[in-house]
């Protein structure tokens, strides 16, 4: 194992990464319930099954990708490669996902279940083997908080780039009357950006890191996953967190478009926004005030206690929200950004948390499978987005919402439940799993003490 350092710019070339996936990331989180529904066409009840099918596939695929990445051996290493080869795929596939083709409802349906399915399998194919890499790339947790505190910040910048400039560009390209012109040719434009990312953080990092014994066997590396305590909490933990993100997330352009009306746009740094652009980028921009802070934070009290703090004032705050109405338009932007605040502080936290339980891992079974730990958090994400997206998609049609007309009040209260109690709701139940977390800094230094003795030990044997 090197011991050199993790260098500025190499922690630049890991945010890359994902910036690059948050970008696609965002515009699903926040975008695709919508663009199914308004511009595609489809019934939300038909898009909310439509993301449980996929998306529960396509959760269970993460651990396959994991563990192909363990078993992956290049002149690269096991994780970067993915980088180069998938980026391409992960572009191309993104825009087929956006593209509207003149079939009939069936034709279309069927589309949306093939490009969206093949989408979330390719961001698997690419996101774990990028989670992963910070697993490899430092043993030191200073380095792995700053290294999720760079992903983190990029995730997010990424994430605002994209919000920011998605609705200019589709209105550039379609103008007022061509919408699927213009989604097409936005996300052609995010393709290109994301590909140039991705190879960026390819070529900018390096794996350092070897397990002491590097055994290919995958009924052991199961065994040593279902016993791995930690892995189970923040599996748990990173789905309420999701959850919680995702409403919120597939609610927000609904309750801008049908709750206040009024989108009256402004120009902001030459380019015309609504005010649902406004609290899109809001969000994002307060995502990555919680980031930076979060490390000095958590280096202070501890990942766990910072962890809970935030998750738990996300879901007080989220309560007060729903007591908001259209005549509080600055104080909803004022919640927004301090909720945001918090979700983001939790993100750098939970990868940097992962990294540990890989260790935990190595530390008591004697063996690392650094790709089937870090799969868990792609699955995470991927099944708290199900849970979060087909509840938006069901919700919906439970309150009665038509897409392109007013809305019923029964509706646009259930919109304002989906921004305010359904996620609190979830939060909530992040932090009940994350309070039996054991990891405290007192057992990581331990754990990290010992993995270094016996890889200085084993190199020692092996020259």
């Amino acid at each position: 194992m090197s011991n050199s350092k993790v260098s500025i710019s190499e922690k630049i070339g890991y945010g890359l990464g994902d910036a690059a996936s948050s970008m696609f990331w965002k515009i699903f989180s926040m975008y695709l319930m919508i663009f199914y529904t308004d511009v595609f066409g489809l019934a939300p009840a038909v898009v909310g099954t439509l993301f449980l099918i996929t998306r529960i596939w396509d959760s269970f695929f993460d651990p396959l990708v994991g563990i192909l990445g363990d078993r992956t051996t290049t002149k690269w290493g096991k994780f970067r490669p993915y980088l180069l080869w998938v980026a391409i795929p992960f572009a191309v596939i993104g825009v087929l996902t956006f593209y509207v083709p003149n079939f009939d409802a069936k034709g279309k349906i069927v589309y949306a279940y093939i490009t969206y399915s093949l989408m979330m399998m390719v961001y698997s194919l690419i996101n774990v083997p990028y989670a992963s890499l910070l697993g490899v790339m430092s043993s030191d947790r200073k380095d792995r908080n700053s290294l999720s505190s760079y992903r983190m910040v990029f995730a997010f910048g990424g994430s605002l780039l994209a919000l920011w400039l998605l609705e200019p560009l589709i209105k550039y390209f379609g103008g007022d009357m061509n919408a699927p012109q213009g989604w097409f040719w936005a996300i052609v434009v995010f393709g290109i950006i994301t590909t140039l990312f991705f190879w960026g953080c390819f070529f900018l990092t390096k794996e350092r890191i070897q397990p002491v014994n590097e055994q290919n066997n995958l009924k052991e590396d199961l065994k040593d996953l279902w016993k791995n305590k930690p892995w189970w909490i923040l599996l748990g933990a990173g789905v309420g967190a999701l959850v919680f993100n995702s409403v919120r997330d597939g609610a927000a352009v609904y309750y801008f478009k049908y709750y206040f009306e009024n989108q009256s746009t402004f120009s902001l740094f030459g380019m015309e926004n609504t005010p649902t652009s406004l609290y899109l980028v809001l969000g994002q921009a307060a995502n990555i005030i919680g980031v930076i802070a979060a490390t000095p934070i958590a280096n202070k009290i501890g990942k766990k206690t910072t962890f809970l703090f935030a998750m738990l004032t996300a879901a007080v705050l989220s309560v007060f929200f729903f007591y908001l109405d259209r005549q509080n338009l600055w104080l909803t932007m004022t919640l927004q950004a301090l909720i945001s605040m918090c979700a983001g502080s939790i993100f750098p936290l939970i990868w940097s948390m992962y990294a540990d339980s890989a260790d935990y891992s190595e530390y008591t079974q004697g063996r690392r499978a650094t790709g089937l730990v870090f799969s868990a958090s792609s699955m995470s994400q991927k099944l708290g987005w199900t849970i979060g997206g087909s509840l938006t998609g069901w919700l919906l049609a439970i309150y009665g919402f038509q897409a392109n007309v007013a809305q019923t009040e029964g509706a646009l209260h259930g919109i304002k439940l989906m921004l305010s109690i359904f996620p609190g709701i979830a939060a909530v139940i992040s932090v009940l799993f994350i309070f039996f977390y054991p990891l405290n800094d007192e057992k990581l230094t331990e754990i990290e003490q010992e993995l270094n003795a016996r890889r200085a030990n084993n190199s020692t044997l092996e020259n």
